[in-house]
């Protein structure tokens, strides 16, 4: 039987765990986490029976403490109660799907509890890799990706720790506006963002495939995860979702992970590594397959990628500027407040006036994006 902690439980990757969870019975879920939909995570938590759940928000906690008194449910709220489901001593792996910079301490507590982690949650690594990645390797525990790509290099990369690799291919399928130029951008709604031609996700990480930030963020969580450079972090535009990311060998042979766009593929991976379980859902048929195609991403249209790599080479505070700018501006976009283009806008800003720490500690990273946020409130955008 394997325990688990699900941090963000009512997003996207979190539903899709408890799928995974649904089909194996030898899963067993003892912690759920949320921001603030406590209808669902009711539903959830009545079906489950974990020991514990949490809400993020705590009046919307303090309502569904009242609706679960009928069992033996404990709830708690807050960072206090993320973290101690990410404790939880039951609980053998904990899946970290929060949306945002919150993840970062749940996540370094549980690695320190001695806790497996699925990791879903970017800001993680790309905020705070250089802490994380030392904790890894000094407590000893997996850190398994739960992204479609990085899952996919993980799984390219298994039994071939004796090889040295010669370049990270991570494929991105160039959202709703692949071929766009900049002028066509001006006039994009959220409603238009929000139309992913593959995958289904939730709204912010949606914006951000659309405008290939979320690439970006992915080019640094690779750095940290496989340990390479950046030079050998190579992104390719396959825009069908089939191929989900590549591994080139110094050899010149390259290995690649195929599959449809189903998300409950990586989870399961990650969940039963390094076992594969059976999955219900739909397998690539070659012979309905008309094409696979690669391309280069255009990085003057999609110019946050290119500002992504430069973020992300420059280290310290810079790639926790890019992350928190860029969220700040899709929500401003996603409430009608700011240009699409605005939000590449908002994020060459952040990092031009943010000052900069080269060794950042856990506080400064959470004071960065603060003043991150304090930036932006006081521009006119």
């Amino acid at each position: 039987m394997k325990r688990l902690s699900i941090l963000g439980s009512t997003g996207s990757i979190g539903t899709q765990t408890l799928s995974v969870v649904r089909e194996n019975k030898d899963l067993k879920v003892e912690a759920l986490a949320a921001k603030s939909n406590i209808d669902l995570l009711e539903q959830q938590a009545r079906e489950f029976k974990p020991k514990l759940v949490c809400v993020y928000e705590k009046e919307a906690a303090k309502t569904l403490k009242d609706r679960l008194k009928d069992t033996k449910i404990r709830v708690a709220a807050g960072m206090e109660g993320l973290i101690e489901a990410a404790v939880i001593k039951e609980a053998d792996i904990v899946v970290g799907a929060v949306v945002g910079m919150i993840g970062i301490r749940p996540t370094i507590e549980a690695i320190k509890a001695g806790k497996d982690i699925a990791l879903a949650n970017k800001e993680t690594l790309v905020c705070a890799g250089h802490l994380i990645m030392p904790l890894v390797k000094k407590t000893g525990v997996k850190l398994l990706p739960v992204d479609s790509e990085h899952s996919a290099i993980f799984q390219c990369l298994h039994g071939e720790e004796q090889n040295k690799v010669s370049r990270i291919l991570l494929t991105a399928s160039g959202g709703p506006f692949r071929g766009y130029t900049k002028e066509m951008l001006k006039n994009v709604r959220p409603e238009d963002a929000l139309k992913h031609p593959n995958w289904s996700m939730g709204a912010k990480i949606t914006i951000d495939s659309s405008t290939m930030v979320n690439k970006g963020l992915e080019v640094m969580e690779a750095r940290w995860l496989f340990n390479v450079p950046y030079d050998k972090i190579e992104v390719v535009v396959q825009p069908q979702s089939i191929i989900h990311s590549m591994v080139e060998f110094e050899d010149g042979g390259i290995k690649a992970q195929l599959g449809t766009p189903d998300m409950r593929l990586p989870i399961a991976y990650a969940l039963f590594y390094p076992d594969r379980r059976p999955l219900s859902g739909d397998r690539l048929d070659f012979s309905k397959l008309s094409a696979i195609t690669l391309e280069k991403p255009d990085l003057e249209v999609f110019e946050g990628l290119k500002i992504a790599y430069d973020a992300g080479k420059r280290g310290g505070t810079a790639p926790t500027v890019f992350n928190a700018a860029n969220e700040f501006a899709v929500s401003e976009f996603l409430k009608g407040r700011l240009s699409y283009l605005g939000i590449i806008e908002c994020i060459k800003t952040a990092l031009s006036s943010v000052p900069f720490t080269e060794k950042p500690s856990l506080k400064c990273i959470l004071d960065t994006e603060e003043k991150t946020y304090e930036v932006l409130r006081s521009c006119q955008l």
